[in-house]
């Protein structure tokens, strides 16, 4: 698979997802779309993706003739913190980056998030390119620009709108991935279908087949739709000032229930869960048909991910959710499907509505 897609914003090029099936050619690619020359490089990783790719993502950069250098964390959402930020900017410091530096981000979501947020703070903004290599972050984390760490167990509740110089997508790497991290993948393609493609949720259903058994087209075809749908948002709302909040679906309810569990869940799995929970609401709203909240449900299961979850209390999971940045005054801004594949937000919800579909999710 060889293609590319620009990502614009503000009516300007901004930068390009390219995708591949090896890193064959990672380093003509960084040559021809960054013309730059660094001083020094630092390839951000975690513990499981270091012994996978970074001895060849760092044979590939050394190449350039630039001072490259690496950084590796323990793998894991209790990583992604400003403890982890401090010993990378110790790092880059210890190893004289300047603003004619670059940081790469060469794993998953949390790589991505941190290496971005320590790219736009640092020296007040260096630039920083991904190399995502899971099926969240290449359909989802490393598309439009948003970087940040969670605070005391907040999810994203520290972070920037910063833009990666270019994106750079393997999807072969998606073929070492245990059965919990793609089904945590699937449930983020699963929501930009519901939100955006109707016939893309269909083709979802018709092929899990397929995609659970990592079949490289299927996986191509099922990132590139999601990247595109996404890249379209991010065009049209860079800052989520209106419809990138869209991307949100099942994300509110799912943020609280990720934070209530401590991370024992995966993102892509509470994601299906407030999945659950925004289809029943809009299903309140008279938008969906009980039937179509079945067939979402069904679907979700389909790909391995959960629909109850268990040890947690409504009211908890509620107040958690009050948490989100995504608070507008009082409100929850929350979003809803108008229909399949089109989605909407909703402020109007009662406490007592949110808790009737909170319980849909708990045994």
């Amino acid at each position: 698979m060889e293609k590319n897609l620009p990502i614009n914003y503000n009516d300007a090029f901004c930068y390009n997802i390219h995708f591949r099936n090896s890193f064959e050619d990672l380093l003509n690619v960084f040559k021809e779309d960054l013309h730059t020359d660094y001083d020094n490089i630092c390839i951000v990783t975690d513990s499981n993706v270091a012994s996978l790719y970074l001895y060849e993502v760092l044979t590939i950069f050394k190449q350039t003739g630039s001072n490259v250098t690496s950084f590796s964390f323990p793998a894991g959402e209790s990583s992604k913190n400003l403890d982890t930020v401090n010993m990378l900017y110790e790092h880059l410091i210890l190893k004289k980056f300047t603003r004619k530096s670059l940081l790469i981000a060469l794993g998953g979501g949390v790589v991505g998030d941190l290496t971005g947020f320590t790219a736009s703070t640092f020296l007040r903004g260096i630039d920083f390119i991904q190399i995502p290599t899971t099926l969240l972050s290449q359909v989802d984390s490393s598309v439009g620009g948003k970087t940040g760490v969670d605070f005391n167990g907040y999810k994203n509740m520290i972070g920037a709108f910063y833009m990666p110089r270019l994106v750079y997508m393997n999807i072969a790497t998606l073929t070492t991935l245990d059965d919990d991290n793609f089904a945590c993948g699937m449930g983020e393609v699963i929501k930009s279908a519901l939100i955006a493609d109707k016939e893309f949720y269909g083709w979802l259903k018709d092929n899990s087949t397929l995609l659970k058994a990592k079949d490289f087209d299927a996986m191509s075809y099922a990132v590139y739709k999601c990247c595109g749908i996404k890249g379209h948002v991010v065009e049209i709302d860079p800052t989520e000032k209106g419809i990138r909040a869209y991307l949100n679906f099942g994300h509110t309810l799912g943020h609280a229930i990720e934070k209530l569990c401590g991370f024992r869940l995966g993102h892509g799995q509470c994601v299906a869960l407030g999945m659950v929970c925004a289809s029943y609401l809009s299903e309140k709203l008279g938008y969906i048909t009980d039937s179509e909240v079945s067939d979402i449900i069904e679907t979700i299961k389909l790909y391995d991910l959960p629909i109850t979850v268990d040890n947690l209390y409504s009211d908890d999971i509620l107040e958690a959710s009050k948490s989100d940045k995504k608070m507008n005054g009082k409100k929850i801004k929350f979003i809803v499907l108008k229909s399949i594949g089109q989605a909407d937000s909703y402020m109007d919800f009662t406490d007592e509505d949110l808790i009737n579909a909170i319980e849909k999710v708990l045994n």
